[in-house]
């Protein structure tokens, strides 16, 4: 115990004192020191530490910037680095997690998010190493058990036993050591067991059955991992369908021919219409062509898109007068949200996965020039010559990703709009979870574009205080959406809370609206309340008001 306070506080203190300058290692020596670092490295932790030297030796050629920032600590030279390194690490005892989590394949600037609290050695916690030595006993690459940990890390407070117990199971469905560690790394979860568990490598088996083994896996860790994070895109979308299973089987070019990003990048697409992740993920699997759609670079005609996909014209002059802010031109990248901002995704989509797919193809723009926007264009123009143009062109590509169009309503909401492209995202999505319509949403940024200037914390609050204290709905934001513009604690609480109060003491013979409550001036409200009486204003800032002194007792 002794020696194990003695090594932290060599610890510490090594980082607590400033070294004289160090004599830099030249460069065509780098690859010498590196080399004799790393040796020094896993004859401690195998002869100083007992590690095995397998495990040692995995640790010290794994952990790359581990070993650098050691070597940055001495003098260097060619005639004396092996011994002075190795005296260093008598006196000097490294931080044996920070070196295993960048190992397993963590990255060292996140590896601090990962260590166990006032922990240096593995002695002091050895699950972490027991886990990792299991797995990679049964044939997982040292340097990938990051993927494991990131996701699970559940798995590393079990016991060699128990892991080794598992992974006997997980074999026992008939794949091959490399297939079952790869296919492991691209589901994590199945380490922990389970009935389900089982289940999942069994559909797995049968679908690499249906493929055909020859060329569809090589037969190694990464290869199997790679398929397995492509047949993970549609589980995680899915899981319990069977049909999606078995589209899968019949979809062996989809695999074969698409990257996980690709598929990624397509299911998140359709996802976006709001419609359930299954539909989008059985989209797909019906009409796999779909993957060499180009959904991103196309621009779009709103209302040209509209009629593409058979809305008459009458439709589509009735949703340009209550939605003008979605007409003019878009992305078809952004089309997905533009039908949401509508509130007709839901029959887009039907279209869409009853056959009329190639639509999303086949649609082009009429004319060059077609839906072009003078004030919009205007617009432009003037962000180009801001000296912050990037945080507005950010803002601007923001709206436009929720619906709004290359249009002039936009460049008015824009000016209103304050906060990073990201905060304002944040305050939106809080808009979204509070149970706000995405269409109406989108409508109550048009007509109150402040709103999203507001903290998320404040806009949760709001809007917690119309449902649950004035008993109102979310309908009212309808109404009025200047709503979430005002203070809550200096405003609108206090003036409904009096305004409560009036009428409960028959004080009030009118029943005010929120709004008239709230966006009336100080100087009015306070006319208001000397109307009923003279006395009430002086009640009013005694008991209610944010001006009243705090001290006092209500």
């Amino acid at each position: 115990m002794f020696v194990i306070v003695r090594f932290k506080s060599a610890l510490i203190s090594r980082n607590l004192t400033t070294a004289a300058k160090r004599r830099r290692v030249p460069s065509i020596y780098k690859s010498l020191a590196i080399g004799e670092a790393q040796k020094a490295v896993t004859d401690y932790l195998h002869t100083t530490r007992s590690l095995s030297y397998s495990h040692a030796e995995h640790i010290a050629t794994n952990a790359s910037s581990s070993i650098r920032n050691l070597i940055l600590n001495l003098d260097f030279s060619v005639a004396t680095f092996s011994k002075s390194i190795r005296r260093h690490l008598r006196y000097h005892p490294i931080n044996e997690f920070e070196f295993f989590f960048e190992s397993i394949g963590i990255d060292l600037g996140e590896v601090g998010e990962y260590l166990p609290e006032k922990k240096f050695f593995f002695s002091e916690d050895p699950r972490v190493l027991e886990a990792a030595c299991a797995l990679s006993g049964f044939g997982f690459p040292w340097n990938k058990l990051g993927r494991l940990y990131r996701e699970e890390r559940s798995v590393f407070l079990q016991s060699g036993d128990e892991i080794g117990l598992v992974l006997g199971r997980l074999s026992g469905v008939g794949f091959s050591t490399v297939a079952v560690a790869g296919v492991c790394l691209a589901f994590p979860s199945v380490l922990c067991g389970g009935v389900e568990i089982g289940c999942l490598f069994v559909k797995v088996k049968r679908l690499f059955e249906e493929f055909g083994s020859e060329d569809v896996v090589e037969e190694n860790v990464e290869s199997w991992y790679a398929f397995g994070r492509k047949v993970r895109v549609f589980y995680d979308l899915g899981f319990e369908s069977e049909e999606m299973w078995e589209l899968m089987g019949r979809n062996r070019s989809l695999f074969m021919e698409c990257s996980e990003e690709a598929l990624v990048n397509k299911t998140d697409y359709f996802c976006r219409f709001g419609i359930g992740k299954e539909e989008a993920a059985l989209l797909i699997l019906r009409n796999p062509d779909v993957m060499s759609f180009d959904l991103e670079k196309p621009v779009i005609s709103v209302k040209g898109v509209l009629k593409h996909f058979g809305l008459s014209e009458d439709e589509v002059d009735a949703l340009s007068l209550k939605h003008p802010h979605v007409f003019g031109r878009n992305k078809m990248k952004n089309l997905p949200l533009v039908v949401r901002a509508l509130a007709i995704h839901e029959r887009i989509f039907d279209k869409l996965k009853n056959g009329t797919y190639q639509l999303l193809s086949s649609y082009s723009l009429m004319k060059p020039d077609e839906d072009i926007d003078r004030e919009y264009q205007r617009g432009l123009e003037e962000i180009q010559n801001l000296r912050c143009k990037t945080h507005s062109f950010q803002k601007l590509d923001f709206l436009h990703q929720i619906g709004f169009a290359e249009n002039g309503l936009t460049m008015k909401t824009l000016q209103h709009v304050h906060g990073t492209a990201v905060e304002i995202q944040e305050r939106f999505q809080i808009l979204l979870d509070s149970g706000i319509d995405f269409s109406k949403a989108c409508m109550l940024i048009r007509s109150s574009p402040k709103s999203l200037n507001q903290k998320p914390h404040s806009i949760q609050e709001k809007i917690r205080f119309l449902c649950e204290e004035m008993g109102d709905s979310l309908e009212y934001l309808e109404v009025y959406p200047a709503y979430l513009c005002f203070d809550l604690e200096n405003r609108i609480s206090p003036r409904f809370r009096f305004h409560k109060w009036l009428v409960e003491k028959g004080l009030s013979e009118k029943n005010y609206s929120i709004a008239s409550i709230v966006a009336t001036s100080e100087k009015a409200f306070i006319a208001r309340l000397y109307g009923i009486h003279p006395a009430i204003p002086k009640h009013y800032f005694e008991r209610f008001s944010y001006r009243k002194d705090r001290t006092t007792v209500s």
